[in-house]
């Protein structure tokens, strides 16, 4: 969550008198009002809505909320002039391989209009982006750049600027040693042996991301009038959604404003920003069941536009920055928020039941229980995965693998269901690999067949680790679960164990699942250089036996 703040006597100006009726408005809108003191007001703003994180995101869709300028907002692209393009260099892929890019032109600004562009930003990198990790938004005076721009990556020797509020030239490595932000975010270059950085037609560098700026060619002012954004990642979607985020919020600065797009060379060229809206269908009838009420579709209508969206026929129109829509049901969500949570009636269920907790959960817990003793820390970690951690870092050939269970209009690159969980183990290995070892995880959760069957399955990885210290953690749960678990040879087996190395766990004469140490093209895949030791069993046979 993140708070933003504003003036005052703006909001006043531009929204509406702030008294106790606007008060509960803002609440009741889903952005708690946090204080206003000091001519100053501030409200909370949930994960879920980064379009709100600015002042110019936040009036646009509380405007609309209020019923004074309701319906889908649209604005003018304008297509990409002379040179409007970034050359992807193929050095980045293994580095910070996308990027995505807009021009803004006609800016007016002040210092109170710079500290929301450099809050909106900020805010952006530490919610979206994970403090960088995923997300890095650079913005840069157009006037000192020379177009096109080129996205590439460098030995860090071979990059040398003079970084932002500093007096003195830099190279790559200097600044992740020297400078102040390069010391906070170098951890998100180590063992990188190229730097990716964006050079202007003239070789100068306007940044290193996800670092830091150069104070040459990367710092705005108020004599800024137009600017260069690009936003760099691991995640293309999320960079698009992030710079029609940004890029909608300036606009709404001035009538003035205009969005110039730009040409991204990758092999498959893009342009970007693309403000084009998203679609989804909505039901009547699945809108009443869930809200428990009998709007009718004029009704839908006017609550959809409340909330920035437009509907025809049965097709909602989505703006392109709003980065939380993935399902009918968050847009009756927003209907209930539009309705208003105070004009719904509480009703008493008129039946009686008697609840109990469901056995499979106690014996869960208690599994949860045995592993914290252990000092080993649970995860749990989504449903969803990609096609690229289920199969190709796992060995497998994701084309030969007909039985996976794809989720239809997957928004995102998780779009398929997962198969076990043992992959989702060594991608938290994968992304912790700075932290500090023995890294030690255990993770109760669901699987899905290719009947679309759940069952519950248990996995548990320790790193550095080998056969023996991972077959001590299932002897103790065998013991506190005082049930029979033992193993024996494994002829066949998952391609990711090390054969010698490995062996089947059964339960009476039924097999449970695999125990071992993971082979080392498996911990390359997932760019693991300590050896890791894991099993995953299926509980379904446990909770027969404990329920």
């Amino acid at each position: 969550m993140a708070n933003i703040k504003f003036p005052k006597k703006l909001f006043e100006k531009e929204i509406g008198k702030l008294d106790e009726k606007m008060k509960k408005k803002i609440s009741m809108f889903g952005t708690p009002l946090e204080s206003v003191e000091e001519g100053e007001i501030e409200v909370e703003i949930f994960p879920d809505r980064p379009d709100l994180l600015s002042y110019q995101g936040f009036k646009r869709a509380f405007l609309a909320f209020l019923g004074k300028k309701t319906g889908l907002k649209k604005y003018r692209l304008h297509k990409p002039g002379k040179n409007y393009y970034v050359k992807v260099d193929s050095s980045v892929k293994k580095v910070r391989p996308y990027t995505v890019c807009a021009i803004i032109k006609g800016l007016k600004l002040n210092d109170e209009k710079i500290k929301e562009i450099i809050e909106l930003q900020e805010k952006l990198h530490n919610t979206v982006g994970r403090k960088r990790k995923k997300l890095a938004i650079g913005i840069y005076p157009l006037e000192k750049i020379k177009l096109p721009i080129t996205y590439k990556a460098l030995e860090p020797d071979k990059i040398k600027f003079t970084p932002l509020e500093m007096n003195r030239e830099m190279s790559g490595l200097q600044i992740l040693q020297r400078h102040s932000t390069g010391r906070e975010y170098a951890h998100l270059l180590s063992g990188k042996r190229k730097f990716p950085v964006f050079l202007d037609a003239e070789k100068n560098v306007l940044s290193m991301p996800p670092i830091i700026n150069s104070q040459l060619t990367g710092k705005v002012d108020e004599n800024t009038k137009d600017v260069f954004i690009e936003c760099s990642g691991f995640n293309i979607d999320v960079l698009k959604k992030s710079l029609n985020i940004i890029v909608t919020a300036l606009a709404d600065m001035s009538p003035s404003i205009k969005i110039y797009q730009m040409k991204v060379k990758y092999k498959k060229p893009i342009v970007t920003p693309d403000l084009t809206p998203d679609k989804r269908k909505i039901s009547k009838e699945n809108t009443n069941k869930l809200l428990g009420l009998n709007l009718s579709k004029k009704q839908i209508q006017k609550m959809l536009e409340k909330m920035g969206y437009e509907l025809k026929k049965n097709n909602v129109k989505i703006p392109a920055w709003r980065t939380d829509i993935l399902h009918e049901v968050d847009l009756i969500e927003d209907i209930a928020i539009a309705y208003g949570y105070e004009n719904f009636e509480p009703e008493i269920p008129k039946i009686s039941t008697l609840g109990k907790e469901n056995p499979r959960e106690t014996i869960k817990r208690k599994i949860a229980h045995i592993f914290a003793g252990l000092k080993m820390t649970e995860v749990s970690n989504y449903h969803l995965t990609t096609p690229r951690d289920q199969f190709s870092k796992m060995g497998l050939n994701p084309k030969k693998q007909k039985n996976s269970i794809e989720v239809k209009e997957s928004k995102t690159e998780y779009n398929i269901l997962r198969k076990d969980l043992t992959h989702c183990l060594l991608k938290n290995l994968s992304e912790n690999v700075d932290v500090e070892y023995p890294q030690k995880i255990f993770e109760v959760g669901k699987i899905f067949n290719s009947n679309l069957m759940e069952s519950e399955k248990l996995a548990a990885v320790i790193s550095p680790g080998d056969f023996t210290e991972i077959k001590q953690v299932l002897k103790y749960l065998s013991k506190m679960l005082n049930q029979e678990i033992y193993l024996e040879e494994a002829k066949d087996f998952p391609s990711w164990f090390i054969n010698g190395r490995v062996a089947r766990i059964k339960l009476d004469k039924e097999t449970l699942g695999f125990i071992g140490e993971i082979h080392p093209k498996i911990l390359n895949n997932w760019k693991l250089k300590m050896p890791a030791a894991l099993f995953e069993i299926d509980l379904e046979e446990i909770f027969k036996k404990l329920e």
